[in-house]
């Protein structure tokens, strides 16, 4: 899987996903913090990444149809802490070797992962 994190997250984030052997990169690494949401979405795209984000604004399917994305993972946590992030993207790592996140967007929280997109 190829992934950014957006800058609203730890870069330990980014590091979780390496670890587990995914490609990820950082909003930071490519000096695109402070991008408008609809710029990032873009270069997502165009680099075929799925963006794990904080942001709900991309939970919005209207503005942001799954089907466009190569994924869209919005982390729900309990607390924004630095401590929490990484603790949900526990719970996404075991996911991303069984489901299909291209053409999607999962929800997740401290509790579970919702779905949308194709299978929907």
């Amino acid at each position: 899987m190829k992934g950014k994190t957006d800058e609203n997250l730890h870069p330990e984030v980014a590091e979780c996903l390496r670890q587990s052997g995914h490609d990820a990169v950082t909003v930071w690494d490519q000096h695109l913090q402070g991008s408008a949401d609809d710029v990032l979405a873009q270069v997502c795209c165009e680099e075929c990444r799925a963006l794990f984000t904080l942001d709900a604004d991309f939970a919005d399917i209207r503005r942001y149809p799954p089907d466009e994305y190569a994924g869209l993972v919005v982390l729900r946590p309990g607390s924004q802490s630095r401590r929490h992030a990484p603790n949900v993207v526990q719970r996404v790592l075991p996911l991303l070797e069984t489901l299909p996140l291209d053409g999607r967007l999962w929800i997740v929280d401290e509790t579970g992962v919702r779905v949308r997109g194709d299978a929907d």
